[in-house]
């Protein structure tokens, strides 16, 4: 595993008005082999380091079949890349060779790949939090803004359409809005980058069988690309207990993904990005046989026709499950000119999140039983530009708007109580609510790229962001600048400034809501039900990348964050559901450090982080919480619940033409929990171990790449939560030892 540092910086202020001059070899860090990885701080927009190399190595695979497609195709790429530079930000890259060497390698979770980024501490239902931020992660494939969806990208993304991935984090420049804990920009797979039609195997530990397929090829001046694989384990959620197999656990997930671009001219052309998904979830139980001594598995409440004693209605035995569904689409249209690239992207989205009780064993144990569903719908468009003005002058512009819809449709159960709170019928009641919200957000912003000399780059620019819903109204002006001073040709210095704005999912339970369930066994801890605000704070973030010899280099970055109205999210019921709430002020700050070396077959890299949070009075949901924890937390500094204040991985990798073999360490210094996220979790080390070797010709003259990985190579067992903490709801576990295999074959 390679993470090699992009140092790349043009010599003169003309490189930018000539993309097509440019040799992308000289470019310093991509000195050592193009397949490798690397960490970037992007200082402008040269076209060599901007996240091209799948277009270098499509005039390499390609060129004697249709080189004048494949030389327009490269330069419409490196044009793309230019509109969305990260321009002082730290941008870590990914490309196939790290996909490679992580556990599972195309197989692995997206949340996997990004977890081998400084700065990413894991949480569970997929989740990563990047640099002690709770989601805010933006996602775009080839430059192009992805709805978001309600439980984010994590886990719906597939890595097998993945050319390349760019994690920009830090002080961003004005073109990134909304979600700016980090910018995950996806390069997906081409005709040309696929290079062949691809069948996949992939199964091993807890039942997994994981088939796919991969078409791709070119038609004329139309490069096509798709995948569709089909995922059954038992082991979809993370497991709730210490056992080694959780009880209740199976998922079954099919997804879909397909990219079409046709090329219109020599200057412009129109893509289509679609993706589908559909997973059904059982809610895993914790395991352990009935055993009423335990306050946890006892049973709490009686239900009329129900025998509470009888041994089928164990906690173990309880069958809730959820489906989910989400299905997005984003038309482009990209020209460019000498001085001039353009691109415009409407895009769709639909979401659908169902969860279905199991109704007797809920109401006995939790006195409720609720069926529900919820739906997003957003539709919006994007719109962006660079253009040169002069030789040390480039301006940026851009737009984007969208609406979105949310409905939450809810059937519930529950018993009537006394003003003692104690159950006072055996039969429950219904109460059915039907409630919606809708969001429209929109930004707009403009930025200069000023070169002043050789080695000192100045990106400065304004944006403006909006955000109007069914409970809130606020917007803001956000200034931006980021200063790049390369001294040399192995050192790049960076500071950079950010207003952000960020706005909550438009999630937001009413009043008449819980009124409903006043005088029930669902009823609020109070009555308090503020509505989530827009998240404003300031951000600054300093670094330095330094090449220290060819085969060895480091980056090293501190950043900090002051907000008011600090979003976080979290978990209330067994639903996987997440909700935002706030809090009334928040600081986050820490540092990074991550290293890279290569020499011939070998590659290796270390990666270490520090985070620290702080936040307090929460200001909204605040029916969600017990009354004596709010109280603590109003007067109190707490850390928040996702903050993994150390981190680190590193691996160790070596690669020749037909073999691949690693090993790879991932430490977490644990979550907190407990009453005010006043405790934390144990801290944990996992160690993963893989090889890989193409057999030649085997059938049909053609290869098969056999893969073996096994993962929590020693046993670990480890839990990322106990089920407390704030807007903690259930325990979880990290996975424990699997080994999974792989066949893949092209025809």
């Amino acid at each position: 595993m390679w993470l090699a540092a992009s140092l790349a910086f043009p010599s003169g202020g003309d490189a930018c008005a000539t993309p097509l001059a440019e040799d992308s070899s000289s470019s310093p860090q991509r000195t050592e082999a193009s397949h490798q990885p690397s960490i970037q701080i992007r200082p402008e927009s040269d076209a060599a380091s901007a996240g091209t190399p799948t277009s270098r190595r499509r005039g390499a695979t390609s060129k004697q079949i249709r080189p004048e497609h494949i030389d327009v195709v490269g330069h419409l790429n490196r044009e793309r890349a230019r509109i969305f530079p990260g321009l002082g930000a730290v941008d870590y890259h990914i490309d196939q060779h790290q996909i490679a060497v992580t556990p599972g390698g195309q197989n692995a979770a997206f949340n996997q790949i990004l977890l081998r980024v400084p700065g990413v501490v894991l949480d569970s239902y997929g989740e990563v939090h990047v640099r002690g931020e709770h989601g805010g992660l933006t996602y775009r494939v080839n430059g192009v803004l992805l709805p978001e969806g309600l439980n984010g990208f994590g886990q719906e993304l597939d890595t097998r359409m993945i050319e390349s991935v760019d994690l920009l984090t830090g002080a961003l420049p004005a073109q990134f809005g909304f979600r700016t804990a980090g910018v995950v920009d996806v390069t997906a797979k081409s005709g040309e980058s696929l290079k062949h039609n691809q069948m996949s195997l992939y199964g091993g530990s807890y039942n997994t069988f994981v088939p796919s397929i991969q078409l791709g090829g070119q038609h004329g001046k139309l490069d096509y690309f798709t995948t569709v694989s089909f995922t059954r384990n038992n082991i979809g959620i993370e497991n709730p207990s210490a056992a080694f197999r959780a009880v209740h656990d199976v998922t079954r997930q099919e997804k879909g993904f397909s990219y079409l671009s046709y090329q219109i001219d020599d200057a412009s052309r129109v893509s289509l990005l679609s993706s589908a998904s559909y997973a059904d979830f059982e809610i895993p139980n914790s395991f352990k046989t009935f055993d009423q001594s335990s306050p946890h598995y006892t049973t709490i409440y009686d239900l009329a026709g129900v025998n509470t004693l009888d041994p089928a209605m164990n906690w173990a035995s309880l069958n809730d499950s959820q489906t989910e569904q989400n299905y997005y689409a984003v038309l482009s249209y990209q020209r460019t000119t000498e001085r001039l690239n353009f691109q415009a992207s409407p895009y769709f989205r639909y979401g659908r999140i169902d969860y279905t009780p199991d109704r007797d064993r809920d109401l006995i144990y939790q006195g409720v039983s609720e069926h529900e569903v919820n739906d997003f719908t957003t539709g919006g468009m994007q719109a962006d530009l660079s253009c040169d003005i002069t030789q040390n002058h480039t301006i940026r512009a851009g737009v984007v708007g969208q609406y979105t819809s949310e409905r939450l449709d809810t059937n519930t159960l529950v018993f009537p109580v006394d003003t003692t709170g104690r159950q006072s019928s055996s039969i429950p009641v219904r109460v059915i609510d039907n409630t919606g919200n809708w969001s429209v957000e929109a930004g707009a912003y403009i930025q200069d790229e000023y070169k002043i000399t050789r080695t000192l780059t100045l990106n400065y620019g304004i944006r403006y962001d909006h955000f109007a819903s069914s409970f809130s109204d606020e917007g803001q002006l956000s200034p931006r600048a980021n200063l790049v001073w390369r001294p040399n040709s192995a050192t790049v210095f960076h500071a950079g400034y950010s207003r952000y704005f960020a706005p909550p999912s438009p999630q937001y339970v009413y009043p008449s809501t819980l009124a409903k369930f006043a005088g029930t066994t669902n009823a609020s801890a109070s009555m308090i039900d503020n509505a989530t605000k827009v998240e404003k704070s300031h951000y600054v973030d300093v670094g330095l990348l330094q090449r220290i010899t060819p085969e060895l280099q480091i980056t090293l970055d501190a950043y900090a964050k002051w907000a008011h109205d600090l979003t976080d999210l979290g978990q209330f019921g067994r639903a996987v559901i997440l909700a935002p709430f706030s809090y009334r002020r928040g600081r986050v700050y820490g540092a990074e450090f991550g290293s890279s070396w290569k020499h011939g077959a070998w590659s290796a890299f270390g990666n270490f982080s520090y985070v620290k949070t702080a936040a307090r009075d929460i200001n909204s949901a605040q029916y969600q919480f017990d009354p004596e924890e709010l109280a603590y937390i109003r007067t109190h500094d707490i850390q928040l619940d996702h903050q993994g204040e150390y981190a680190a991985t590193a691996g160790l990798s070596w690669t020749a033409r037909r073999d691949m073999a690693y090993i790879d360490f991932v430490y977490g210094y644990g979550l907190r929990s407990g009453f005010a996220n006043l405790k934390k979790e144990p801290q944990y080390e996992v160690f993963n171990i893989g090889y890989q070797h193409i057999f030649s010709k085997v059938v049909v003259g053609k290869d098969i790449k056999i893969r073996a990985d096994v993962m929590n190579l020693f046993e670990k067992r480890y839990q990322l939560r106990d089920g407390s903490g704030v807007g903690v709801y259930q325990a979880q576990y990290g996975q424990r030892r699997g080994t999974f295999f792989s066949a893949v074959f092209d025809f």
